[in-house]
């Protein structure tokens, strides 16, 4: 209920008889300051007549003004600056830390907007605001998409951030570290971060011209190498795998278990890290490639891959099969630029204070399709048209980030559902 106050006092929607605080003294709102997404006080620099004095500071907003002291606000200087306490039931007094008393509004939600927003938190259909969405205006679906697009792509890049410290701002490895979690596709995106951070790659680069070399270090720290070999390719890594880490001194790691249930032969762990290495194998100087890449066709040629001819006839170690070459699809490529190099270049470029590069990963987004999962086609049935990758992303976002969270007052769709319900 106190989200929905916020909203209720951020868009002003007071009664239309006079305010006044519990102590009888009118009340004008002048304005309702600035929204605060951090530590302190709700709103800032709020601007309030009370019994005709104009007061200029913060505003903090309780469900019942008895949260004031169960926050600890009667003891934080930081809530001194308070000059309005908004609440739906002003149960006590409330006092800055000098004792002064902090006035109080009792601010009702209209019941219009409560029973709507009551519908989007229990409606049975998902999304709950479906009904409107064909009727919002091109503009209004436009701007919300654009937002949520941009808020991805500055989550990825925290990220990736992050990854860049662990790393000493190597940005080839984190490259790497963030290609293979997209390698994993979902089902295996964790266990292939997990491993990819194991991978020695100051040691490997020394080894990089022998594929072999590459797939015996990549298998090995996988854990695929583990017992008696299934056939001759499978004990000749095992060999290349003992002399390397015997001559660099690697151990081993514990990476988690591989998932291989419900997933296609081509989505198998074996014929992912085969593919991965041979990427690696190929692509000396990958990250500078993509970098200076210029369209579409280019990006997607870098990262076609394939893998060594063992795997050709190969979908793990053991027994062959039919012969079909491994190759990336155009849709699995196409993911791995949504899901790494959009990314990535957005991060490099802010890192590297380049907004050429933050531009190119903007525009790469929108030249590629959009992604066809579940999401997506969900929205497309509510009437939402999904023009590019930027739009799906933006609508992955939308969902994990706000409807599955019921932060429907938070959204541009879920502000045009309770703008709607409010309308007598």
């Amino acid at each position: 209920m106190e989200q929905l106050l916020h909203y209720v006092w951020k868009h002003r929607l007071f009664p239309l008889k006079p305010l006044q605080t519990t102590a009888g003294r009118p009340v004008e709102i002048l304005d309702v300051g600035i929204a605060n997404c951090h530590a302190g006080p709700d709103f800032f620099n709020a601007k309030i007549k009370i019994d005709g004095v104009l007061w200029v500071g913060n505003v903090e907003l309780h469900v019942r003004a008895s949260d004031w002291k169960r926050h600890g606000h009667a003891a934080d200087p930081a809530y001194d600056s308070v000059i309005l306490h908004v609440v739906s039931e002003a149960d006590r007094t409330v006092c800055r830390t000098d004792g002064t008393p902090v006035p109080q509004l009792v601010l009702p939600v209209p019941p219009r907007v409560l029973e709507g927003y009551r519908q989007l938190l229990q409606s049975d259909r998902y999304p709950p605001c479906c009904h409107i969405l064909p009727e919002l205006p091109r503009l209004v679906v436009h701007d919300w998409l654009a937002s949520l697009r941009l808020e991805r792509l500055a989550d990825k890049t925290g990220q990736l951030e992050q990854l860049a410290v662990a790393y000493s701002q190597d940005w080839e490895h984190v490259f790497f570290v963030s290609l293979a979690r997209s390698f994993g596709f979902g089902v295996n995106a964790d266990i292939f971060e997990r491993w990819a951070k194991t991978i020695p790659l100051a040691a490997l680069a020394k080894h990089r011209d022998r594929l072999v070399q590459i797939e015996a270090v990549f298998f090995g720290h996988a854990g695929l190498l583990q017992g008696a070999p299934a056939d001759a390719y499978m004990g000749q890594l095992q060999q290349e795998y003992a002399y390397l880490c015997h001559k660099f001194g690697l151990q081993p790691p514990t990476v988690g278990h591989w998932r291989f249930l419900r997933l296609r032969p081509n989505n198998f762990p074996h014929v992912r890290i085969a593919q991965l290495a041979c990427l690696y194998h190929r692509g000396q100087g990958l990250l500078s490639q993509l970098l200076e890449a210029d369209g579409l066709s280019q990006w997607q040629a870098l990262l076609k891959g394939g893998t060594s001819d063992y795997w050709v006839t190969h979908y793990t170690f053991g027994p062959p099969t039919e012969a079909r070459p491994k190759s990336l699809s155009r849709k699995a490529i196409d993911l791995l630029l949504i899901n790494t190099v959009v990314p990535f270049l957005y991060a490099y470029g802010k890192w590297r204070i380049d907004e050429s590069l933050c531009e190119r990963a903007k525009a790469l987004m929108e030249e590629l399709k959009p992604e066809d999962n579940h999401i997506i086609r969900m929205w497309q049935e509510c009437g939402l048209k999904v023009e590019h990758a930027g739009d799906s992303q933006a609508l992955i976002q939308l969902k994990k980030n706000y409807c599955d969270l019921k932060k429907c007052l938070y959204c541009r769709f879920g502000y045009a559902y309770l703008k709607a319900a409010r309308q007598p």
